[in-house]
């Protein structure tokens, strides 16, 4: 079996290491070509003694980690517990990959992408929110080297700097990004849900200055906003009221848009004075636009559409928001029981502070998103 996942709820780590260490040797065998593990803030103290060990007694050829809020190991999920989770895979070369963030008096440089190798296209990323510009990092990457997709997450064990640990092979960080870039032949798909359902009409941005959108359609914005939510379903207008998001088209050349063409982003605020709306990310004047609802039902019917959609696979690293789990669904385990459905139970990940996957062929930052990178054999 090319790849294998393993979860432990031990609160001892030397245990929890051993436990999730035996299950993977018993599935894939020692020296796989990548680990990563993932661990919950309990044992953030320990990350360093359990990846000697993970390096010991695994020998993988390279190793990744980060610290999260909570972990998924198989088809089940620890949420703000101690838990501990190992995935392993044998899918030929990987790259090692270890990124900082240097100031610059405008802006910043990335410093430590290596050159990529023909055949690796994907960049397997866990970053530490609070030193590492990813938004900006992806923006730059969109740039330079638009044909390198990334899937990844940020790490969500801290609620402020030097507090999360990102493990790569013989190191450990406290700030910046590790990751591994990998030959796309291996990593065979992404997921990137985003969980939302749109409602009202799209409509064009007729007039917008960075983030704030002053008109929709040719009226004040935030008056198109009042009439879709007065014409909405008394369960979409609740809806509406516990998280309003608004989706930009990816694809301006189809006639008609539903789920799955839209990049989804917070709606932040409104300024009633002048009828505008203030939205998570710069949206151009002519863009197509529609507002979204985010609820369990829509999140659920995504992520196992876009499943069914991309087929079985062996394996899978998950990137799903900490604001998902029994946060979203109501109960445990929902991300990671529908991933177990279709790897065979080999997936593990953590809740992250934000997820990376690409979207209509663009890398990007999302929110209350469960990004997932499939292996195949």
């Amino acid at each position: 079996m090319p790849y294998a996942a393993s979860l432990s709820r031990h609160p001892i780590p030397a245990v929890a290491a051993g436990e999730v260490i035996g299950e993977v040797i018993e599935q894939v065998g020692e020296a796989p070509d990548l680990a990563v593990l993932f661990a919950t803030v309990p044992l953030t103290g320990a990350v360093e003694d359990v990846a000697a060990t993970v390096r010991s007694v695994l020998r993988p050829r390279t190793l990744l980690g980060a610290t999260a809020s909570s972990v998924l190991g198989g088809s089940h999920e620890v949420e703000e517990e101690t838990g501990l989770a190992l995935w392993a895979g044998r899918f030929g070369a990987a790259t090692p990959v270890r990124l900082e963030a240097e100031p610059l008096d405008e802006g910043f440089a990335i410093r430590g992408l290596p050159p990529v190798a023909e055949g690796q296209s994907t960049l397997l990323l866990l970053a530490d929110p609070f030193s590492f510009p990813a938004e900006g990092f992806l923006a730059q990457l969109g740039a330079d080297r638009p044909d390198l997709q990334v899937v990844g997450g940020l790490a969500s064990a801290a609620r402020g700097p030097g507090g999360n640990r990102l493990v790569l092979d013989h190191e450990l960080h406290h700030d910046g990004a590790v990751g591994v870039l990998v030959a796309t032949d291996r990593l065979v798909g992404t997921v990137v849900s985003q969980g939302c359902r749109p409602v009202g009409e799209a409509m064009i941005v007729t007039r917008a200055e960075g983030n704030v959108i002053f008109e929709l359609a040719g009226q004040p914005a935030l008056d198109r906003l009042t009439a879709m939510a007065e014409r909405a379903s008394d369960a979409d207008r609740a809806r509406l009221r516990h998280g309003l998001h608004l989706g930009v088209v990816t694809d301006e050349t189809k006639a008609t848009f539903s789920r799955g063409d839209f990049l989804v982003r917070n709606v932040l605020g409104a300024d009633r004075r002048v009828g505008a709306i203030a939205v998570g990310d710069v949206v151009d004047v002519g863009s197509t636009v529609q507002f979204q609802v985010r609820d369990a039902d829509a999140a659920d019917e995504d992520l196992r559409t876009l499943l069914a959609d991309a087929g079985h696979h062996d394996g899978a690293l998950v990137f799903t928001c900490n604001g998902r789990g029994t946060h979203l669904f109501g109960r445990p385990h929902h991300d990671a029981d529908l991933v177990a459905g279709f790897t065979g139970g080999n997936c593990a990940g953590m809740f992250c502070a934000g997820e990376v996957g690409p979207v209509a062929g663009r890398n990007h930052l999302h929110g209350f998103t469960a990004s997932v990178a499939l292996f195949r054999d």
